[in-house]
């Protein structure tokens, strides 16, 4: 008898494991979109840093992104559970935020780097390893952040492609998928971060032939340009996925789309697989300006205040 009570007991959870794998496959599936942002992001937030401080940088945002996991996976579940009204106001505030970080780096980008390019050179030699130090917390706390939104919007899809499970698989799936995720975006972001040192390596190594030393001229020769597409796309994610949660997530717009994408089918159907898209972009783009014109209104009013006390 015990021993037909473990084999049962074996059999179930070969059962559960083996559920549980499918539905990990159809999870991730359902968060490949989040997953491209979540990489464009991650690797264009810890870019620029030291090469000797690269890897110890990526290392240090994987830590905080299994850690904000940590949190949000059973804060997701109990949520769930217990608040489910709560889940949507939450990705509508996290959406918000990263239209906003997008508005503040394009706004960084096209106004702020005239007033840094004037900077006193002499004085940034004498302040580069504060500025450095600072830069480089600055960056991990920065894609921290990012990663917190990103990890709360893969796990709500992920939770969303089990929903009518017991708790039991959610839990297993939702777990599953926060893990696969935070491992194969941080091996790739180190992976592409160290690439113009794989190229340099392959080129200086005693032992290197030909085709060696083409394949590392053409790592070196990459390595920049992917970065800086990299920084573009990162940036262009944010609008995107913050565009989308506010679209899918708020009723009118989610009403919007479904008008816009009708018409579009009824007139020019050739550029229906890019309508959600570009409403996403455009309604993110729009957000982002709108939060980010909120946040300098409230800081100027605060330095004022502060001013005259």
């Amino acid at each position: 008898m015990a021993a037909t009570g473990l084999l049962a007991l074996l059999d179930d959870i070969a059962t559960l494991l083996d559920d549980v794998a499918t539905m990990t496959k159809v999870a991730t599936k359902s968060t490949a979109g989040v997953l491209g942002d979540d990489l464009a992001l991650n690797a264009e937030q810890v870019s620029g840093v030291r090469a000797e401080r690269e890897l110890p940088v990526v290392w240090a945002v994987a830590k905080g992104s299994f850690k904000n996991k940590f949190i949000l996976v059973p804060a997701a579940l109990a949520i769930s559970v217990l608040l489910p009204w709560l889940i949507t106001p939450l990705l509508i505030v996290g959406g918000l935020y990263l239209c906003f970080e997008g508005a503040e780096k394009c706004l960084h980008k096209f106004f702020h780097n005239k007033v840094d390019d004037n900077s006193n050179a002499s004085e940034e030699v004498i302040t580069e390893n504060i500025n450095l130090a600072e830069y480089e917390k600055q960056k991990i706390a920065g894609a921290i952040r990012t990663d917190f939104i990103l990890s709360a919007e893969i796990i709500v899809i992920a939770l969303g492609s089990v929903e009518g499970e017991s708790l039991l698989i959610q839990a297993l799936v939702v777990s599953a998928v926060a893990l696969l995720v935070t491992g194969v975006v941080y091996s790739l972001v180190a992976a592409i971060v160290k690439m113009d040192d794989a190229g340099l390596h392959l080129i200086e190594s005693e032992e290197a032939n030909i085709f060696n030393k083409k394949l590392g001229a053409f790592l070196l020769a990459v390595a920049p340009k992917l970065m800086k597409l990299l920084a573009v796309v990162g940036t262009i994610a944010m609008f995107l996925v913050g565009g989308g949660i506010i679209v899918h997530r708020i009723h009118f717009f989610h009403e919007m789309l479904h008008h816009i994408k009708h018409s579009v089918e009824a007139n020019i159907g050739f550029l229906l697989p890019i309508t959600e898209v570009v409403v996403s972009g455009i309604v993110g783009v729009a957000a982002g300006l709108i939060v980010l014109l909120i946040v300098e209104v409230f800081a100027s009013l605060k330095a004022r205040l502060q001013t005259r006390a």
